[in-house]
């Protein structure tokens, strides 16, 4: 059952993540949801809908973390340069 909108998330996830992380829910959801169809793509035996729900919670974890009771945007590290002097 992919999602339409925000307000067809759950509770659990529209009451908790900030708007831009239910974005990414969404789509990561609907995106799982089509290509774990097929039982045979999925670990653990789970149904397309765990599937779907785990994909779309990692998907969040990827850009988020969990600070206290709140989900905040992950600062993005700078990018480590080489030393070498460019060789």
């Amino acid at each position: 059952m992919p999602y339409c909108t925000h307000k067809d998330l759950p509770d659990t996830v529209r009451n908790i993540l900030p708007h831009h992380a239910q974005d990414i829910y969404l789509e990561a959801f609907n995106n799982a949801w089509d290509e774990y169809r097929d039982p045979s793509k999925r670990r653990k035996g789970g149904s397309q809908e765990e599937t779907a729900h785990r994909v779309a919670w990692s998907a969040v974890k990827k850009k988020y973390e969990k600070q206290g009771d709140r989900w905040v945007a992950k600062v993005d590290e700078p990018v480590k340069r080489r030393s070498g002097g460019g060789k």
